[in-house]
C-alpha cells in the first residue's frame, strides 16, 4: 500500500497508535475499481466483516464497510447496520471534542452521511482517514460544520495518543466523499 501523504507521516511515529487508526493506515490507498468491475479486496472486506450478504459491489458507498472492518480488526463491535454511515452515531461513547482515532459522522447536503476516523483538525475542517473518499481509502478535509457526531471507541486503557491533534489547513475541503 502507498505511504501516507507527507503531511500525515507523523502518524507512523505515534506510539501507541489507537488500534482503529493502525488498522486503517494498513489499508491506505486501496481504491475501488472504476466501472462495473469490483475490487476483490473491498469485497473480501465485506466477507471478513460478516457483511457479504448486505454488501456486494464497490459501486455501493463503502465508508461504513471500511469502518466495520477496521473496528473488527481492532477488536471493537460495530453498531447495528454498520453500512449506514449515520449508524456510527451510536458507536462507542460520545465525546465533546475530537481526538486522534475518534469516529466522526458527517451529514450530506442531499441526505445520508459519511463516516471516518479523526486524524486531526484545523480551524475549519476535520482531517478524516476513511474509506470511499474519492473512491479510495484516503485522508480528506471535511468541514467541521457537517460533523453530526464525535464518538470515541471504548478503551480498557485509553492510549495517551488519544488527544486533539491540531494541523495546518491545506488542501480543498471535501463536499462529497464518494
Amino acid at each position: 500500500m502507498p505511504q501516507l501523504p507527507p503531511a500525515y507521516r507523523w502518524i507512523d511515529e505515534v506510539r501507541p497508535l489507537p488500534r482503529m487508526v493502525a488498522a486503517a493506515c494498513q489499508l491506505y490507498g486501496t481504491i475501488e475499481t472504476p466501472g462495473s468491475a469490483d475490487n476483490p479486496v473491498i469485497l473480501d472486506w465485506a466477507k471478513e466483516a460478516g457483511l457479504s450478504k448486505a454488501y456486494s459491489s464497490d459501486a455501493v458507498p463503502w465508508c461504513g464497510l471500511f469502518m466495520a472492518l477496521i473496528a473488527k480488526r481492532a477488536g471493537k463491535a460495530a453498531p447495528a447496520k454498520p453500512l449506514w454511515a449515520r449508524s456510527w452515531s451510536r458507536f462507542g461513547i460520545a465525546s465533546p471534542q475530537a481526538a486522534l482515532g475518534d469516529v466522526l459522522v458527517f451529514s450530506r447536503a442531499k441526505g445520508g452521511g459519511h463516516v471516518g476516523l479523526n486524524v486531526g483538525e484545523d480551524e475549519t475542517a476535520f482531517h478524516v482517514l476513511g474509506g470511499n473518499q474519492s473512491d479510495a481509502v484516503s485522508i480528506t478535509r471535511i468541514a467541521r460544520t457537517r460533523c453530526i457526531a464525535i464518538r470515541r471507541p471504548i478503551y480498557r486503557v485509553q492510549p495517551a495518543s488519544v488527544a486533539p491533534i491540531h494541523l495546518a489547513a491545506s488542501g480543498a475541503i471535501s463536499t462529497n466523499e464518494a
